[in-house]
């Protein structure tokens, strides 16, 4: 266990992210040392808080921890009524659950869909509740853009990710794969990772490589795959408008090397049509495949979730293609049902706070941080450094704490992934224009090389550029 290294480790990536030459606040522009949760005056009379960010029914350690965390709650503000009510955000579902007003108080979405939910009008401006606390100004300027219109700001910052390479470290064993300290041999361009996945295929019968082509998470994948081949997705012309690029000689050269990996290196799961964001940590997890592409903020889901022990996971960067090397960076925010109250807006604040999720080192908050920690070991979670957020030095200083303390896995099984996204040149955010939509569009295109052999790559990516530059046009007209 090395917790000197994860310590640096963690301040190096506070440093990279937290966008360039900002200015950190002072201790006096935020209130960071508060002993209980945000002293904004609290009604007397009962707010109900609909949870959407309770956890799923399957996690019930997760859910004790929650427990904790309400108890703390009703101490607290006794005239806060937390009631579960786990939401899963789906594009397909959430208009219809907005205009209805039966949206959570709080939930989760992505970086791809604020702008899409403020334009619709479908979220709360928490600009006030947040100004009043101080929160408005500790949040990751770049991060607090995504998240903005107009001045107004409409959500915060759960966290904040880089794509790399997920590895179950016992098919690296199996396949011979490992130095001579045992740790896995990784590869460090794509071409090396249709290698190293065809070697782990033939001695151990498993997949190599994990590839998703059920829904969005495909397109959204392969979109980093393709930064790396060169390709740049979507051209912002600069005036509100935006120009399909899908069709680009290096977008092509990139699907075509995903036709490869199906007819021949034939080292992807049963059926990447079936493979959607949870079943390839499924098969990470249960040793069905050997590489995944993932996020450090779900190093819970092969482990807790599918049972991969502590120290046989390992992540490492996504490798390079002819275009460099990128990590798609991206992350998870907090918002707010439209129809939600001021006081309801608050008390979830007051809950995140508690949760140690918010841009303050109280007691309470720090405590929340601790508990969050504890869990992660009980269940067998690296405890490793999360993307901060926040700018607060006070804040930063008690995440590092929590990790040092904490920290349970050898850094050496995530070291090239750190280092991989130590710069921020390496990191890209998500396509402009409309993401989801994109990666809709190249998710069909994925979906027909990997079940047509004969499929041509070029006449399906010209397509795509046609559907998608026809979304654009509809979206953001001139």
């Amino acid at each position: 266990m090395k917790r000197p290294l994860i310590l640096v480790l963690c301040l190096i990536m506070a440093v990279s992210l937290a966008a360039c030459g900002q200015k950190t606040p002072t201790s006096t522009e935020t209130p960071t040392t508060s002993a209980t949760p945000s002293e904004t005056p609290q009604q007397e009379e009962e707010v109900v808080l609909k949870l959407g960010i309770w956890p799923e029914p399957t996690l019930t350690d997760d859910i004790a921890v929650h427990e904790g965390y309400v108890a703390r709650m009703k101490e607290l503000h006794p005239n806060v009524k937390v009631v579960p009510a786990h939401y899963k955000y789906a594009t397909d579902t959430f208009v219809s659950m907005a205009e209805a007003g039966n949206l959570p108080t709080i939930f989760e979405t992505w970086y791809t869909e604020p702008q899409k939910l403020i334009k619709g009008d479908f979220v709360a401006d928490i600009t006030d509740q947040l100004a009043a606390r101080g929160w408005d100004k500790a949040i990751n300027p770049s991060i607090r853009e995504l998240l903005s219109k107009d001045g107004r700001i409409y959500g915060i910052p759960r966290d904040g990710y880089a794509l790399g390479i997920m590895m179950n470290v016992e098919l690296f064993e199996e396949a011979g794969l490992v130095d001579e300290n045992g740790y896995p041999i990784y590869p460090k361009t794509w071409q090396e990772l249709a290698e190293t996945a065809k070697k782990i295929k033939d001695a151990t019968g498993q997949a190599g490589f994990c590839l998703l082509a059920k829904d969005n998470a495909g397109g959204w994948h392969f979109s980093n795959i393709a930064w790396n081949f060169g390709a740049t997705l979507t051209i912002d012309n600069g005036d509100g408008t935006f120009t399909a690029n899908v069709n680009s000689k290096e977008a092509i050269a990139a699907m075509e090397f995903v036709k490869d990996l199906k007819w021949k290196y034939d080292v992807l799961t049963a059926d990447p049509l079936n493979e959607d964001w949870g079943t390839g940590f499924t098969a990470l997890g249960t040793g069905t495949a050997a590489m995944y592409m993932a996020a450090n903020d779900a190093v819970n889901q092969p482990t807790q979730v599918n049972g991969l022990p502590l120290d046989k996971l390992a992540m490492c960067a996504v490798p390079a293609g002819p275009g460099g090397q990128y990590s798609l960076s991206g992350g998870t925010p907090y918002m707010f049902a439209k129809n939600a109250t001021p006081a309801e807006i608050n008390a979830a604040l007051d809950y995140l706070e508690i949760m140690g999720k918010a841009p303050v080192a109280s007691e309470a908050a720090i405590a929340g941080m601790k508990a969050d920690a504890e869990n992660k070991v009980a269940n067998g979670v690296p405890v490793i450094p999360r993307f901060p957020c926040w700018i607060d030095q006070k804040v930063l200083d008690a995440e590092a704490k929590i990790i040092e303390e904490y920290g349970n896995v050898d850094t050496k099984l995530y070291e090239s992934y750190f280092k991989a996204t130590q710069s921020e040149g390496n990191l890209r955010m998500e396509e402009p224009g409309s993401a989801q939509d994109l990666y809709a569009e190249l998710t069909k295109v994925l979906q027909a090389v990997l079940t047509d052999k004969n499929a041509d790559v070029a006449e399906l990516m010209n397509k795509a550029n046609t559907n998608y530059q026809t979304i654009l046009d509809t979206i953001y007209k001139k």
